[in-house]
């Protein structure tokens, strides 16, 4: 059997482009984003979903709450959905990280290069893969919304199209975006990336 999976990247907050949140506590929504979380919920009205997961951080977790204001399904805070422990960058604004030579390893070589102090693409990606793989099988036939952050979402679909973590910025994730996959005990298949309520 084969369960679908919704990756959603939470709506936009006001430090987007300018920080790198990371796992910053206290910041919410920005007023686009709960617009574009309002957007995203009547969307997700129309499907038939078993459950809503989400990171723990709070831009996450205010996505999802809109997602469940208009379907009524268990929503599960979960770690492997947690957005990349990016260590010592965590806050940074990005013009302040621009030009470190740590910062473009990771940027050049997001295979092989850790954030400062923090943790590898293929720590992250291992992570979330390991989640998307066990809730398809415990939701074989069923399709469950899973709320998280951009680079995770990215690191996932590469793991079903089969690409190097490098090559990870070859495509966008966009905030209240959200990508399907298929996946089951024969593998799994990305069937959209990147699609909007709009």
């Amino acid at each position: 059997m084969t369960g679908i999976i919704v990756l959603i990247r939470h709506a936009a907050h006001a430090d987007l482009g300018q920080i790198l949140s990371g796992r910053t506590p206290g910041i919410p929504l920005s007023d686009d984003g709960r617009r574009q979380a309002a957007a995203l919920a009547e969307h997700m009205a129309g499907q038939d979903l078993a459950a809503v997961h989400t990171s723990p951080v709070q831009r996450a977790r205010e996505t999802a709450d809109a997602i469940r204001s208009v379907r009524d399904v268990p929503c599960v805070t979960v770690d492997a959905l947690q957005e990349i422990d990016f260590g010592a960058w965590t806050g940074r604004s990005f013009a302040e990280l621009d030009g470190r030579p740590d910062w473009t390893d990771w940027n050049r070589d997001r295979g092989s290069a850790r954030a400062a102090d923090g943790e590898t693409m293929a720590e992250a990606q291992a992570r979330i893969v390991h989640h998307i793989e066990q809730v398809a099988r415990d939701h074989a036939g069923e399709t469950v919304a899973m709320v998280s952050h951009c680079d995770l979402i990215r690191a996932a679909i590469a793991h079903y199209l089969g690409l190097p973590l490098a090559c990870l910025l070859n495509f966008d994730v966009d905030p209240a975006s959200f990508s399907r996959l298929a996946v089951g005990d024969w593998g799994g298949r990305v069937l959209s990336i990147n699609e909007t309520a709009s």
